[in-house]
C-alpha cells in the first residue's frame, strides 16, 4: 500500500501560508509542478509543498518571481551566479572597520556567505590584522 501523503489545494495553500489563487498562479507560471490527477481528483504531494516553500522563501528574501523562475530552471548544482546589478538595485553591504585606514566591505549574498560565515570571516580578518600588527611591533 502506498502511504505517500497527498494534499488538496486548500491544504498546500494553508501549509505555505499563501492564497489558493497565488498557488494557482505559481503553477501556471511554472514555478511549481502541476498537480497529479485531473479535475476534482487532482492532488499535491510533499514535493509540491517543498516547491511552494522554496518559492516563498526566495520571494521573502527579495527575489523577483522572474529571478526565482531562472533559479528553478537551472539544471546543474553549480553555485548560482549573482543577479546582474541594475540601476535602482538596493543592496545591503556588511562593513568592518579593522583599524584606522583598514576597512573591509562585502555583500554576503553575492559572496555566497551565510551570516555565521560572515562573522567568522570578520573574526579571522581581525585576528590576522592583530597578528601582523603585533609581529611588526616586536621587530
Amino acid at each position: 500500500m502506498n502511504d505517500t501523503k497527498t494534499f488538496t489545494l486548500d491544504e498546500i495553500a494553508a501549509l505555505a501560508e499563501l492564497p489558493r489563487r497565488t498557488v494557482r498562479y505559481y503553477i501556471q507560471s511554472g514555478l511549481i509542478d502541476r498537480p497529479l490527477g485531473v479535475g476534482k481528483g487532482a492532488y499535491y504531494t510533499q514535493r509540491h509543498v517543498e516547491q511552494l516553500l522554496l518559492v516563498r522563501k526566495w520571494q521573502l528574501a527579495g527575489l523577483s518571481l522572474e529571478r526565482i523562475g531562472e533559479l528553478l530552471r537551472q539544471q546543474d548544482t553549480a553555485p548560482l551566479p549573482p543577479t546582474p546589478r541594475r540601476a535602482g538595485t538596493v543592496e545591503v553591504w556588511s562593513h568592518l572597520v579593522v583599524a584606522d585606514g583598514v576597512e573591509l566591505t562585502l555583500e554576503p549574498g553575492r559572496a555566497g556567505l551565510t551570516p555565521e560565515q560572515v562573522r567568522a570571516f570578520f573574526r579571522a580578518v581581525t585576528q590576522a590584522y592583530a597578528q601582523i600588527h603585533e609581529s611588526e611591533e616586536k621587530e
